[in-house]
């Protein structure tokens, strides 16, 4: 009896530490197969556009490679611009990167990573426009901007201090339009990507005045959450810099 309840229990004991093994390696298998949802605005090239079935530009590019280099999946859920940080609130996306400039009002509400790019805000006109040289000629105008983003934040706030009126529209194809028409004077985006749009397109556009600011794009999460994937992320955009990596992305959409 007593070598029958020796074996009983060592069979016991061993029936337990098989199924806690099992569970770490469904738990692990878990993680390895989770897929980040990573909210982008395709309607910003050349960061993020549509190209027949494919998206590209220097943000799919870079999150493509990130996650390669640091062995997680991403899935890609395009949306305008402006409802991406509440998609993130709602928990419907891990991930935002689209062009989204670091400031202090976002900080609030999400983690952002190390800047990925340098871009700043520049006053945009008609290729045939005499009158506006820089933004300290807009009073009186009607200034076009995209919803969400900061040139729509540098206008509004700037709205009595420079005399402006202010038109919002969903994307930056709407608002490059509106100016070309001539239903705006003005509007106000990003250097490069009107940069990127004019070169690509005569769009009948033209830059103006220098860089409104410095803003850097950053890559983020909601605030407070996801700590081991935006560390990742850091890890991997400091490991594609390095290997030159990063350097080609943006080469490759930019030339310079």
């Amino acid at each position: 009896m007593k070598k029958f309840g020796l074996f009983s229990l060592f069979l016991i004991l061993t029936i337990f530490i098989a199924a806690c093994g099992s569970k770490e390696t469904t738990g692990e298998k878990a993680d390895s197969e989770k897929v980040y949802k990573i909210g982008v605005d395709t309607t910003y090239p050349p960061f993020e556009y549509k190209d027949g079935n494919d998206y590209k530009g220097i943000d799919i590019d870079l999150i493509n490679a990130i996650a390669k280099n640091q062995g997680f999946k991403i899935e890609l859920n395009p949306m305008d611009f402006g409802g991406i940080i509440p998609a993130m609130q709602a928990n419907q996306l891990d991930v935002a990167i689209a062009g989204m400039s670091i400031t202090d009002e976002r900080k609030k509400v999400v983690d952002f990573s190390t800047p990925y790019f340098d871009a700043g805000l520049t006053v945009v006109v008609k290729k045939d426009n005499s009158t506006i040289k820089s933004v300290n000629d807009l009073k009186g105008k009607t200034v076009a901007v995209k919803k969400g983003t900061t040139g729509a934040k540098y206008a509004q706030d700037n709205t009595s201090k420079l005399g402006i009126k202010v038109v919002q529209f969903n994307d930056s194809p709407a608002m490059f339009q509106e100016v070309s028409n001539g239903n705006a004077d003005a509007l106000i985006e990003d250097y490069p990507v009107i940069s990127y749009a004019i070169a690509q397109k005569d769009l009948g556009l033209k830059i103006v005045g220098d860089r409104l600011n410095g803003d850097q794009y950053g890559i983020a999460v909601l605030k407070g959450q996801n700590k081991d994937l935006i560390e990742k992320i850091n890890k991997g955009l400091a490991e594609l810099k390095k290997d030159g990596t990063y350097d080609k992305i943006v080469k490759s959409y930019l030339g310079e």
